[in-house]
């Protein structure tokens, strides 16, 4: 059995904000019947590691509404449709952790492949030096965090409040650069 891809017949906007779009298409799946696919547009987000001189990992703590907690990420920030995800991942180093430094592209993921078309490029971020650029969006409020590697393992270990995308990140990070 080979597999097939749909054929899109149809895509309209149900509603737009400024962080992402509701989606309806219209298909065509492989037993020839047309079917509704309701999904989340965005332009992608950029993830940072960012890592310090001693070999500590940078993170925020911020309060998430949706969950009703605090939550222990890496550096994120949103991408729009045209944008560049390696300026967005610069601003969002510098806006979230109060540094600058030298990025490094070290893949992609799609962080919830059956609700949205959201592409996460993650970046390592090294070199960092403070940045007086830091300006923050006026929604976001963040405890800067310094981790190693094995307190970050123990957090997820323990099911600390580590957010989902930033737990892909550091599977990205750790087969890539520690043993």
């Amino acid at each position: 059995m080979s597999l097939e891809k749909w054929k899109k017949i149809s895509s309209e906007k149900k509603f737009e904000n400024y962080w992402w779009t509701y989606m309806l298409d219209k298909c065509i799946i492989p037993n020839g019947r047309e079917y509704e696919y309701h999904y989340v547009h965005t332009g992608g987000s950029a993830m940072i590691i960012p890592v310090t001189n001693d070999g500590k990992f940078i993170m925020v703590k911020q309060y998430r509404y949706l969950n009703d907690f605090f939550s222990i990420e890496f550096p994120a920030g949103g991408v729009k449709d045209g944008q560049n995800p390696d300026e967005i991942a610069r601003k969002e180093l510098i806006e979230e952790s109060g540094f600058d430094g030298t990025l490094k592209k070290i893949g992609i993921f799609n962080p919830f492949n059956g609700v949205t078309d959201e592409i996460c490029h993650v970046y390592v971020a090294e070199n960092l030096t403070k940045s007086d650029k830091e300006k923050k969006d006026e929604s976001e409020e963040f405890e800067i965090l310094h981790k190693t590697a094995s307190e970050i393992n123990l957090m997820i270990k323990n099911n600390e409040t580590i957010d989902g995308m930033s737990m892909a990140a550091w599977a990205m990070y750790s087969t890539k650069f520690t043993d």
